[in-house]
């Protein structure tokens, strides 16, 4: 088990509100406390906005609750109805994410508002210090690399999608080792979607930062719709392949062609990583694929309404084929651009 950033920096953002509660004079830490939780982000961008969005519904709620002591009591049944009128603002207003710490304010601020305005602000302001807290521990301490994270994510897709790969027609791995790999590999690419969303969120204000920041949008999208082909070529080999008569005569041939394409996938990623020399020639021929297709075509003129499951194997290891030469052709736009804007800045 490894404790992440986020894992440290709720422990220390939580340390740091209750410290803060002790510094300005408040009751309890609890709520500060409670507060730096919710606001603990994966971003900087996305906590950024947690806080605004905190910071609007916290109001509200707060406003809210003070009006419904004075007009409804503190009972628990005006609670109750306060808390879902505060739901249902937020879900009106799309800030749904702020509703739990929303809530812990409006309970807070209606428990202490009998003993006056002054003691219902005070709790009021133990939510921001906790928000405030949170925020400042996640933007300066280990603060998040969205982009950097999304690299070490695609290296860890393409080492579990190669391994299926190479063993895809040759079917030499153990049923339970297959299927705990492939869940893995599904895992990850759901993490790497996850982690996208995060690095898209990511604001630059700088004009420059804006141009290669777009840029390396598309090359990671890019670089997911590659893996996802990967990931529908295992798929379809295994719904498919093993299937068909006579397949074990492609055997060889598929597996060859699988081969030299996860090695392309390979040699991209080292290429985007600067490991590649300069101008070396990785692409596969394209001969061997226009081979492949004319002794398929062949082979499905001897009977087409048997062997056509081999058209769905061979049609996704040539999309996985144009998928992994429009990377190529991205990369070396961004890998161009980036010594461009490198020379200009020097």
């Amino acid at each position: 088990m490894t404790i992440g950033a986020r894992v440290l920096k709720t422990g220390m953002a939580v340390a740091l509100a209750m410290y803060l509660s002790g510094l300005l004079g408040f009751p309890s830490p609890i709520i500060a406390a409670v507060a730096a939780i919710f606001t603990i982000q994966p971003s900087i961008s996305r906590s950024w906005q947690q806080v605004t969005d905190q910071l609007q519904t916290n109001f509200l709620g707060a406003m809210v609750a003070i009006a419904a002591v004075k007009l409804l009591g503190q009972t628990p049944l005006a609670v109750g109805f306060v808390c879902v009128i505060v739901i249902l603002i937020s879900i009106r207003l799309h800030m749904e994410s702020s509703i739990g710490l929303t809530l812990v304010t409006v309970v807070a601020v209606m428990e202490a508002n009998e003993q006056g305005w002054l003691f219902a602000v005070q709790r009021f302001s133990m939510v921001l210090s906790g928000m405030g807290a949170a925020f400042v521990v996640n933007a300066l301490i280990f603060p998040p690399r969205p982009r950097k994270q999304f690299i070490a994510q695609v290296h860890e897709a393409y080492g579990q999608l190669s391994l299926l790969l190479r063993m895809a027609i040759s079917n030499e791995m153990k049923e339970d080792v297959h299927r705990r790999e492939t869940e893995n590999l599904h895992q990850t690419l759901r993490k790497l979607q996850e982690r996208y969303l995060l690095f898209e969120e990511e604001r630059s204000l700088l004009p420059r930062r804006k141009l290669a920041r777009a840029r390396q949008l598309v090359l990671s999208k890019q670089l997911i719709k590659v893996l996802s082909q990967g990931v529908d070529l295992l798929d379809v080999v295994e719904e498919h392949y093993f299937s068909a008569p006579r397949a074990g005569e492609w055997a060889q041939r598929l597996d060859q062609q699988i081969e030299e394409l996860t090695k392309y996938h390979e040699q991209l990623l080292l290429k985007l990583e600067g490991k590649m020399k300069p101008h070396a020639s990785i692409e596969p021929e394209e001969e061997r694929e226009a081979r492949l297709i004319k002794q398929l075509t062949d082979y499905l003129q001897e009977d087409p309404g048997e062997n056509k499951r081999l058209v769905f194997v061979a049609s996704s290891m040539l999309e996985y084929a144009y998928h992994l030469r429009r990377l190529d052709r991205i990369s070396d736009q961004v890998l161009q651009r980036e010594e461009s804007d490198a020379v200009g800045i020097e």
